[in-house]
């Protein structure tokens, strides 16, 4: 798997999992605060569209993770 790949995936866990805790309607509902979890990612994914600066994909690459191939 590649960094980018990588970045996608947890993200959109996040995303998933922090609604399913945060929407009332949700079985595995905790407490609405929740859901600024999710508008957290949603700012560090739009923001690092700009900026290319993610703090998983930092990490992953000091990990040694590899990247995937630019066209």
């Amino acid at each position: 798997m590649t960094v980018e790949r990588i970045v996608r995936i947890v993200a959109g866990f996040f995303v998933l999992l922090s609604l399913a805790l945060g929407v009332q309607g949700s079985p595995l509902f905790v407490n609405s605060n929740f859901l600024w979890f999710t508008a957290f990612v949603g700012i560090n994914l739009f923001q690092s569209g700009f900026t290319r600066l993610c703090p998983l994909d930092s990490i992953l690459k000091r990990l040694g993770v590899k990247e995937g191939c630019s066209l």
